[in-house]
């Protein structure tokens, strides 16, 4: 990939005839190394035709269609969404056919993080209380039992990072039984189970769809010190069950300060991989980069998992492609059928259409999104493909299929075992999320100075021509194993993350 900084474009692929370009460039400029002049102003992080294409022809970026050529094209035109049409691909997708397994390194020379060990041998980056609903009726009183533990009443308590509530919209007005069920329960369980989280209180209202008591047989949750629930109803009212709630978790709280940090392999982090606010540069910078570092993460035996299925559509063949095996391709080829029957006749960006942030930042339409949004895995083998907020078992890199929307997919993740999320964005993004932290990833040099307080790292020092996509993948890893040991992102620095938690509503109201 060229980046000389005297260039404003960049060309990512001899084969492409489209380039990017690195800032604002003005109508009239000349391309360095193109033979051609620009025909139009073109947006930072835009395209325009590198050679004439003709009506019809593929438009290549990074030598992989991205949309059909809506007129005659001359070199130099500012390509976008008015002239790059989307149309049906032929994809072949090759089952396990590239596959080459990770050359993982000997346990004795893996990376290592300060982590915390459970019981059970499971590994945490934080240490969190959580309080859960079962039913939207409990919310309020989950959020004013959470909000009684501020810094001043976790001062004692130097080994807890918070007591955080957990509140969502579900729970009533949804089926008893079926998917929409199964998947909140799921959903409430990896939470409930997840090892940052040091002990739970459970609050229900009384007469939930989610009653408790299924719920937890459903689950398998035992309560326990560890393990509360407490009922609205049977507590006497709203201001009698926060009394109690606030004495449930000043019980738990001793046991769990009573953690220390300590060595442990790389190989337990386990990473949600998330973008949001994407532009034109997303695919050039912070998604290659962090793709770059998940290669590294998986060498040391770690996990990474690649998700929003409407994301990756259009580019699905380059995962099925490297399976382990040829059903773990025809798993993600399932759920990717299951978005089209879905989304089949409505406006949604599966069928072409991204945001009007996506459009503005220079992505033409899903297939140029999708293109980007893959590279955060790198070109690691996919070793499994799991349904919503399951628990992720399998080392490397794997795929769970969620929306796009970022806190839903984000959701499942830490309920699948995430203890770490890295979002890469180009818009700009205030996102945050607990019990596992989100480090946030700039993909351009501009928004990262304009929303510093929000962005841990800049991968716009790859546009800029100040590091290559290697380098910055070695300072992202360094970076995740800092904020694994504890150091806190910018997120958490800004208390951003405690109205995030959001279960997939795929179920109906009565």
């Amino acid at each position: 990939m060229s980046i000389a900084p005297r260039n404003p474009f960049i060309r990512l692929d001899p084969k492409d005839n489209v380039i990017v370009a690195r800032m604002e460039v003005p109508a009239g400029t000349e391309v360095p190394g193109e033979h051609l002049v620009t025909l139009h102003p073109v947006p930072a992080g835009h395209k325009i035709a590198a050679r004439f294409i003709a009506q019809g022809e593929p438009v290549l970026k990074y030598s992989t269609i991205i949309g059909f050529a809506a007129e005659d094209l001359q070199p130099g035109t500012w390509m976008h969404s008015h002239n790059i049409e989307f149309g049906e691909l032929r994809k072949d997708y090759r089952h396990g056919l590239d596959y080459r397994p990770t050359e993982l390194l000997p346990a004795a020379q893996r990376a290592t993080f300060q982590g915390i060990v459970r019981e059970d041998g499971r590994v945490a980056t934080r240490n969190h209380i959580g309080v859960f609903i079962v039913g939207h009726g409990g919310a309020t009183v989950a959020r004013k039992v959470a909000n009684a533990f501020d810094e001043e009443q976790l001062a004692g308590f130097a080994n807890v990072d918070g007591v955080v509530p957990f509140v969502h919209e579900q729970g009533a007005g949804m089926e008893l039984s079926g998917e929409p069920m199964e998947l909140l329960r799921r959903t409430l369980a990896g939470y409930i189970h997840h090892p940052n989280t040091a002990g739970a209180l459970v609050i229900a209202q009384g007469h939930e769809h989610n009653a408790l008591g299924d719920f937890l047989a459903a689950t398998g949750l035992q309560p326990g010190p560890m393990l509360r629930t407490l009922v609205v109803s049977e507590a006497g009212g709203t201001r009698k069950a926060i009394e109690a709630g606030i004495d449930l978790v000043e019980r738990m709280l001793p046991a769990a300060n009573a953690v220390q940090r300590e060595p442990v392999s790389a190989e337990h982090l386990m990473i949600g991989l998330q973008c949001g606010g994407s532009d034109g540069f997303s695919g050039l910078s912070a998604n290659p980069a962090l793709g770059a570092a998940m290669e590294i993460l998986i060498r040391h035996g770690g996990t990474a998992i690649l998700s929003e299925t409407s994301e990756i559509f259009g580019v699905e063949h380059t995962l099925t492609a490297r399976a382990v095996t040829p059903e773990v391709g025809k798993k993600l080829v399932e759920r990717i059928e299951w978005w089209l029957q879905y989304n089949a006749g409505r406006d949604t960006q599966i069928n072409g259409r991204v945001s009007p942030g996506n459009n503005a930042g220079g992505l033409a339409n899903v297939l140029e999104k999708s293109l980007g949004g893959a590279k955060k895995g790198g070109n690691a083998p996919l070793m499994e493909v799991y349904r919503y907020a399951e628990p992720v078992t399998q080392h490397g890199l794997v795929f769970m299929d969620t929306p796009g929307y970022d806190p839903v997919s984000a959701t499942g993740q830490i309920a699948g075992g995430a203890n770490l999320i890295c979002f890469t964005t180009g818009r700009g993004s205030c996102f945050g999320s607990v019990p596992a932290p989100t480090i946030k990833l700039a993909s351009n040099t501009p928004m990262y100075q304009r929303m510093a307080a929000d962005m841990d790292v800049n991968c716009g020092v790859v546009i800029d021509g100040e590091a290559t996509i290697a380098e910055m993948g070695q300072r992202i890893f360094e970076q995740i194993l800092r904020h694994a040991s504890g150091e806190p992102t910018r997120s958490e620095t800004l208390g951003v993350g405690r109205n995030e938690f959001v279960p997939w509503p795929i179920g109906v109201t009565d």
